[in-house]
């Protein structure tokens, strides 16, 4: 018996060192090889959704209005019948003489079928997974995901934010429902750097080089907004955030589905406070994922004991990824203010520099706020046991929540 344990503990010390040593090596050997990309400003015409049903009606319609080619890159598609339906207009496009693609993240998209594939290629859409893991460095490239959400219509319309395709964006999923998000379409220059990260992805899955192809980067207008699109890959976008805030002169409001920021950032943020800046969180009440509420309590109970209102989100699940910054930039995308999205996920975000339109996001923020309620110290102190449990669990895990 006692030989049995040894060799169980002994094991599990080992697993626990392979753990270590393939993430510590393969992110050194990431990052090692990692070029930062950046885009231009662009002025381009931007809309912006915060509710699945409207963002899907107006999706559906361009892809079916696609004339050349459409590429769609999502983190999560699912196998349900709203998962069926994009699928459907992708075959139908693709046997209309439309080019498709389309590249899901291996792991946001295990739901996916292996007919649902065959189908997709068969009727020939060219389909990839972005980030399968592979040796050797296994545990490393499964924790690193490509969260991004691009679509691109024809080169002249693209989508970027925080919608993936499954019933419960188009609130279908009674736990989650409503579904509330932030996802923007672009028409006008901007599009041409969507396109860019869509082909530079897919590069990555495929070995295929479309990335000078100028039949995907047909000339387009300006429009009205000044923005700048910006992707990550695991490095960067905590330098990025941290900017915004020490950039701040009146108030910072944040939005996310899932606050566990780094410690330069939670730094930050209590700087800013004790230059009396403003500083407002929106996050949600329900969660979707084991132990990320009880990940943030930690950051929460130090910010706002040091005078931040966080808000809970109460009518529904809060999905939306912003940042407010005195009125004079707004960050709209796909990275979450959380750990995973700052060391280890490919995101893709959108700075917007035009004050009418960060008006209103800003009024859509505070509406969204309106319908939340506010958190006070009381309800991170006066917990029960399991609930200490999960805190620490949540912060002992946090970078892979």
């Amino acid at each position: 018996m006692q030989i049995q344990l040894t060799f169980i503990i002994i094991s599990i010390l080992l697993i626990i060192l392979w753990l270590t040593i393939d993430y510590t090596v393969g992110k050194r050997n990431h990052l090692s090889k990692l070029k930062r990309r950046t885009f231009p400003i662009r002025e381009s015409s931007l809309q912006i959704f915060t509710n699945g049903p409207e963002l899907f009606d107006d999706l559906f319609s361009e892809l079916k209005a696609a004339k050349q080619h459409i590429h769609i890159l999502f983190y999560i598609v699912k196998n349900d019948q709203f998962s069926q339906d994009f699928l459907n207009i992708l075959k139908e496009k693709a046997k209309s003489g439309v080019e498709v693609r389309l590249l899901l993240d291996w792991f946001g998209s295990l739901k996916i079928s292996r007919k649902a594939i065959d189908d997709l290629k068969t009727a020939g859409v060219k389909f990839a997974f972005s980030h399968v893991p592979k040796l050797p460095f296994l545990f490393y490239s499964f924790q690193a995901r490509n969260h991004r959400k691009i679509a691109v219509i024809d080169g002249k319309i693209g989508y970027i934010g925080g919608f993936n395709i499954g019933k419960e964006y188009i609130n279908k999923d009674p736990k989650l429902n409503p579904w509330r998000d932030y996802h923007l379409k672009v028409t006008g220059e901007g599009v041409h750097d969507l396109q860019k990260e869509f082909l530079f992805d897919w590069f990555k899955a495929t070995k295929t080089n479309l990335q000078h192809n100028s039949t995907y980067f047909p000339a387009l207008a300006k429009g009205r907004f000044r923005h700048q699109i910006l992707p990550y890959e695991g490095l960067f976008l905590e330098e990025s955030y941290s900017t915004l805030i020490r950039m701040a002169e009146s108030s910072i409001i944040i939005g996310s589905p899932y606050f566990i920021p780094s410690p330069r950032l939670v730094s930050d943020l209590r700087i800013a406070l004790k230059r009396g800046i403003s500083v407002t969180i929106l996050v949600p009440f329900i969660t979707d994922h084991f132990l990320v509420k009880e990940a943030s309590f930690v950051y929460f109970k130090k910010l706002i004991n040091e005078g931040a209102e966080v808000y809970e989100y109460m009518k529904g699940f809060y999905h939306s990824k912003v940042i407010i910054i005195d009125d004079s930039i707004c960050d709209i995308g796909t990275a979450n203010f959380d750990k995973r999205s700052l060391f280890l996920n490919h995101e893709i975000n959108c700075y917007v520099f035009d004050k009418v339109f960060i008006g209103k996001v800003k009024a859509i923020l505070q509406k969204d706020i309106q319908d939340a309620k506010k958190m006070e110290l009381s309800d991170l102190y006066h917990i029960g046991f399991w609930r200490k449990i999960k805190e620490v669990a949540g912060r002992s895990l946090s970078l892979f929540l």
